[in-house]
């Protein structure tokens, strides 16, 4: 099983899926418990739901599970929400707070497991991400995320359903933050949360650096928007298509400004960030 997969297109946006494996190698399996083979904190569905949103566009999916090792974690393992509950490179636990390992993972074997996993599939994010800078001056990483609506362990109450994540408007232009802030709101149907609980992983804090030409943004999907939140995680074919209209909008804009060009050297701090409170 290769750990990634990549879909090159032409055009300056990624979208990263760093959460929408499955595979679980079966030594790895062997070593999980009943809770753990659940796989409950998959990103389920999210390439079937992005699929044929924007044409051209190239996609980096890893193919392993994030208990196998979390490709949207920090690779030394340190925390980006201090003080908070969250799980880490290799998760000890699920979201739930409940444990998934018969027999957990050492330091050693976390550390084969990034070189293994973690570590090819960034290499080919990196490289899908330079070869469009080249060619249009500016790439942008739209990175896709889904997740439970309630997990009290993780946060209080209901989250949003569009959940943007620009670590504070470090990330990304401003132009870009605001077209996804714009867009998303404009759906009247659903709610919006800019860097509240999920101001942007691993992933977008490490790849978004404007000023270099490389901009990300992170979009936490509420599950319910759709599919069910419950086992068998079944995708739900109309819920999904009226979200994908937003998603869509979303993704076409913001490769028309990169097409564009003109405005996305400067980050986007100083805009409104209308985070959920702490």
């Amino acid at each position: 099983m290769t750990p990634v997969e990549v879909t090159r297109g032409a055009g300056p946006v990624v979208l990263g899926m760093p959460h929408t494996g499955t595979y679980v190698p079966g030594d790895i399996w062997d070593r999980l418990n009943d809770r753990g083979r659940a796989l409950t904190d998959t990103d389920w569905h999210i390439h079937q739901l992005y699929d044929g949103l924007l044409d051209d566009v190239t996609v980096v999916r890893a193919t392993f599970h994030r208990y196998v090792v979390d490709a949207n974690r920090d690779p030394q393992g340190h925390s980006l929400y201090p003080g908070r509950n969250t799980t880490g490179l290799v998760p000890m636990t699920d979201f739930d707070g409940r444990a998934i390992w018969r027999t957990p993972p050492d330091d050693a074997e976390i550390a084969a497991r990034r070189d293994a996993w973690h570590a090819p599939y960034h290499a080919a994010l990196e490289a899908e991400l330079a070869r469009l800078r080249d060619t249009h001056g500016v790439a942008v990483l739209y990175d896709c995320h889904s997740i439970r609506s309630e997990i009290p362990y993780l946060f209080e109450g209901t989250l949003a359903d569009f959940n943007i994540g620009t670590n504070d408007g470090a990330t990304c232009a401003r132009e870009i933050a605001a077209t996804a802030e714009d867009v998303c709101t404009a759906a009247t149907d659903y709610t919006t949360t800019v860097n509240g609980r999920f101001k942007g992983g691993w992933t977008t804090r490490h790849y978004g650096r404007p000023t270099a030409g490389l901009h990300a943004i992170q979009m936490e999907l509420a599950q319910a928007t759709y599919m069910r939140e419950c086992p068998p995680w079944t995708y739900l074919p109309a819920r999904a298509e009226a979200v994908r209209a937003p998603l869509g909008c979303l993704l076409g804009r913001l490769d028309a400004l990169a097409r564009a060009g003109q405005g996305l050297s400067s980050p986007a701090l100083g805009r409104h960030d209308r985070g959920q409170p702490s």
